[in-house]
């Protein structure tokens, strides 16, 4: 279950981060910037909650 868990996320951050870098591409850097904090807050989160 462990591992559904962690491919299911990584499929939700490499998703967040193309949006990143499509706002990136269209100028809209702040947005971009604000994406990118949210796929690293999606990277790091788990490891206090689900991966334990």
């Amino acid at each position: 279950m462990k591992w559904i868990a962690i491919l299911v996320l990584l499929a939700i951050a490499i998703y967040t981060f193309g949006f990143a870098v499509t706002l990136w591409k269209e100028k809209q850097k702040l947005g971009a910037m604000a994406v990118l904090f949210l796929t690293l807050a999606i990277m790091i989160l788990p490891f206090f909650s689900i991966l334990k």
